[in-house]
This record gives C-alpha cells, sequence and structure tokens, in this order.
C-alpha cells in the first residue's frame, strides 16, 4: 500500500473531481429513464416541470457529494423526500482523475468546508428534455466559494445522441478559474454578426426588449442555461440576455465558472456580480447576462427603464468582512489577495438588492 501524501489533495480539487465522476453516474440514470419511456411527471408550477430523471439524477449527486463532504452546504433544485433510501449504487466514490492532474491554484490551496457552497441542478433543460430536445440538456454542478462561483462541472448526457444509435454519449466539459475549462474546444463567433441566445419558452416583451436593444444580427432560442454557455463557449454566439428572474443560482452557478475560467463573464443584466453564498435568495432576481466579449457593451446597451425591473444580489457579511481584511492585508503588505476574492463591491451594487429569504439546506 502507498503511503499517504504528505501533501493532501485540497479540497475544491477533491470536489471538482468527485463532481465530474457523479455528473457521468447523473447522466446514465437520466438516459436510462428515458428508454423506459416512463418520464414520470410532474408540474411543479405554470412552465415548470419535474420529472423522475430529475430526481433520480439529483438523489445521486447530493448523496454522493454528501457522503464525501459531509460538512459542505448542498443546495439542489428539486425538492425530495428526505426518508427515502438511497440505492447503493447511486453513491459515486471515484474521484476522476483527469481533474486530479491538474496542480491546485495557489489560492484554493487552503478553502476550508465552511468557505465552500454547492449548486446543483441535476436536469437542465426539463421542458427540452420531455420535448425530445436532448441535445439542450446538461447536469449543472456548481461550486462556489467565498460567495463565488469558482469551479462547475457541465456534463450532456446527450452529446452526440444525432450521431445514430451506436454512437457514444455524452461529454463532460469542468472549469476552474485560475485553472482553465476543459472537455470543449473552444470557438470565435463570426466578426461580423452579432448571435444572441436567449429563453425559447419563457419569453415576455422585458425579454424581448432586452435582447433586440443588443441589437442582434440572429436570435437563438434554445433551452437551458447550461445549454446557452456551451454555445459561447463553443463560439456559436456572441451572448446570452436574459431579462427575467426566472433561472436560479443552480442554473448558473456552474456555467458562469466555467465561462469566466477561459475569460469570460456571467453577470446580472446590471453588470453587477451573481452572489453564491449559503444564504443568498435563490432567485437570480437581476436577470443573467453572459459574454465572451464586450461585457460592458451589452451592459450599456440594455435601456435603464428595463433595467430598473431588476435587483442585484446582497454580499452576505461575511464576504463583506473578508473584503475588508483582504484590502486590510493588501494595505500593510502590497499584496493584492488571492485568487478566490470576493467581487468588488460599492455600495451602489447592493443598496437596492433584495433580502434573502430561502435558508433551507439540502
Amino acid at each position: 500500500m502507498a503511503a499517504p501524501s504528505a501533501f493532501p489533495t485540497p479540497l475544491v480539487m477533491r470536489l471538482l473531481a468527485a463532481s465530474v465522476s457523479v455528473s457521468y453516474k447523473a447522466g446514465n440514470i437520466i438516459r436510462d429513464i428515458l428508454k423506459t419511456g416512463d418520464l414520470g411527471i410532474i408540474e411543479k408550477g405554470k412552465n415548470d416541470l419535474q420529472t423522475e430523471a430529475d430526481r433520480a439524477a439529483q438523489r445521486c449527486i447530493v448523496a454522493t457529494l454528501h457522503k464525501q463532504f459531509p460538512k459542505v452546504a448542498i443546495f439542489g433544485e428539486e425538492s425530495l423526500d428526505p426518508t427515502e433510501k438511497i440505492p447503493d449504487d447511486y453513491i459515486v466514490k471515484d474521484l476522476d482523475p483527469g481533474v486530479l492532474s491538474h496542480p491546485c491554484p495557489e489560492g484554493y490551496k487552503d478553502v476550508t468546508d465552511d468557505q465552500v457552497v454547492i449548486w446543483v441542478d441535476p436536469l437542465d433543460g426539463t421542458a427540452e428534455f420531455t420535448q425530445g430536445l436532448l441535445d439542450h440538456v446538461t447536469v449543472l454542478i456548481g461550486v462556489a466559494v467565498n460567495g463565488e462561483a469558482r469551479g462547475g462541472v457541465i456534463y450532456q448526457p446527450y452529446y452526440n445522441y444525432e450521431a445514430g444509435p451506436d454512437a457514444d454519449l455524452g461529454r463532460c466539459i469542468w472549469g476552474l478559474v485560475g485553472l482553465g475549462s476543459f472537455g470543449f474546444i473552444p470557438g470565435t463567433p463570426p466578426a461580423d454578426k452579432n448571435l444572441i441566445t436567449t429563453t425559447r419558452s419563457h419569453s415576455d416583451w422585458i425579454i424581448t426588449e432586452a435582447v433586440n436593444s443588443c441589437e442582434p444580427t440572429d436570435i437563438i432560442r434554445v433551452g437551458g442555461a447550461g445549454h446557452k454557455v456551451l454555445l459561447l463557449l463553443e463560439g456559436k454566439v456572441h451572448a446570452y440576455v436574459f431579462a427575467s428572474k426566472g433561472c436560479k443560482k443552480w442554473d448558473t452557478c456552474a456555467p458562469e465558472a466555467v465561462l469566466h475560467a477561459i475569460g469570460g463573464r456571467l453577470t446580472d443584466i446590471l453588470g453587477n456580480p451573481i452572489l453564491y453564498h449559503a444564504n443568498v435568495q435563490r432567485q437570480n432576481a437581476g436577470g443573467v447576462l453572459a459574454t465572451l466579449q464586450k461585457h460592458q457593451w451589452y451592459v450599456d446597451k440594455i435601456p435603464q427603464e428595463i433595467k430598473d425591473n431588476f435587483v442585484s444580489d446582497k454580499p452576505s457579511e461575511e464576504m463583506l468582512e473578508k473584503k475588508r481584511l483582504l484590502a486590510s492585508m493588501k494595505f500593510q503588505s502590497g499584496d493584492a489577495g488571492s485568487s478566490v476574492d470576493p467581487p468588488e463591491f460599492s455600495q451602489g451594487d447592493y443598496s437596492k438588492a433584495s433580502k434573502c429569504s430561502d435558508k433551507t439546506k439540502l
């Protein structure tokens, strides 16, 4: 038996490695349930569906991560019966070796359990899943550190599904800010166009006006926040514009981290950070705006009368205290801080922010 390492693998790298491994299992569960033809659809609300694939994939992901990281806060989209027994084969024990082969960026080496929140959307694009638009479906596992989206896993269970019945299905994209993103081929959108992606099923006049104000040459309407960010990553669109409060933290945490890790940005439509600390409101009450380039140009294009309908997230006291501490350290030593500093906040960023409400922890 090999001697244990004198330098144990940092928590963030183990979390990402476990998340990648369990995303493959969740993808298998989703595919197996679709094959049965019995999706067990429940209507949670208007245009808000849940299937047995959503429920089973969340059981698998949350149980696996809770088993390995019992002190880390985990929030999932679906409300499940806490007394229901999780099948033994839903618990994934492996850590993905591909993730662990990468060095841990310096700023993450001392991150502790209480600094981390995991956000899980077990099946993003449920409506599209029930309609057979399978390339829209993703499994999302986001790792927030000190309230910021820092690590993310986007698993596409039906990637390559149109290649025929014998095609190898699925791919896993993951990223860590400060390290990079992996599992896809980056692309550059055409310079002579302005391609914007937005919702295909939840549109209203505010969403339409916000998109049109950004001067699109083409509008690509697809399902799932994860899928929309994948279009950005692969250079198929220039921006993702969603002037709506319909997205939740589990929809955006993982995609934001993967996008940020290659130099992109995902904010609310006011241009302010979306926050992911444990007590933040679950709803993205500021909407969503994601780009690879020219982010501020898109922020400035959205009319103020639309922005007035939205509010930015409020930082937690812990985030503000960490910022004060880092500012003090910088003043004393000239050190700019680590790669996991909280976002920059000014009073204007959160003076109108919504109050936190839901504090349920899975």
